[in-house]
């Protein structure tokens, strides 16, 4: 009988610490010169995060444009994000990447609007082939938090690696790099500094 216990206590023991250590995401080994950081931002939040993202990695930057601005009074801008978002509509972009093929790690910004992300970058992830490259999104928020931002980028993305998103609240983004900075570190290795 106290074998029994002792063999069934083990197995118990290996079972339990089975389920206890859960096995941590292997981050994406990347060099600066192949990430870019790609952002819509209306009110500036995102591209302040963006701007964050730059410095922590050493990225390139770069900003998508809708070729026709959204309104810049809020209830205008929201009603045709509203509208927008309803028809999946995604708009001409006035921007565009040179060579989207140099870079493997894309990280994609975008404010939460309606629950997704904005409507300029659905039109940016379907505008070029990101099928073997590494997608790392990040939103910035009123108090919406991440709702369906980071399932839309997955299902627009298909066949791409989309890493953890990250979800950044609008109003306190300028005392999140730090927050901002453990998420980065946390999706993709960097090179140590010198």
């Amino acid at each position: 009988m106290k074998t029994k216990m002792m063999m069934l206590a083990a197995v118990l023991g290996v079972s339990f610490g089975c389920f206890a250590q859960e096995s941590k995401p292997e981050r994406k080994a990347v060099e600066p010169g192949k990430i870019l950081i790609a952002y819509y931002s209306w009110s500036g939040n995102t591209k302040y995060a963006a701007e964050t993202i730059r410095k922590i990695t050493g990225g390139t930057l770069f900003e998508i444009k809708p070729a026709v601005p959204y309104p810049t009074e809020y209830r205008a801008c929201v009603d045709q994000a509203r509208k927008e978002i309803r028809a999946k509509f995604k708009p001409e972009l006035s921007t565009k990447v040179d060579d989207i093929g140099k870079y493997d790690v894309i990280f994609v910004g975008s404010p939460n609007w309606i629950g997704t992300m904005a409507p300029p970058v659905a039109a940016f992830l379907t505008s070029y082939d990101l099928k073997d490259k590494t997608v790392v999104p990040f939103f910035t928020h009123g108090s919406g938090g991440m709702q369906n931002c980071e399932k839309d980028v997955r299902e627009l993305c298909g066949k791409s690696n989309v890493l953890k998103a990250a979800a950044f609240q609008g109003s306190s983004i300028r005392q999140s790099d730090t927050r901002i900075e453990q998420w980065v570190r946390s999706v993709i290795a960097l090179p140590e500094k010198k």
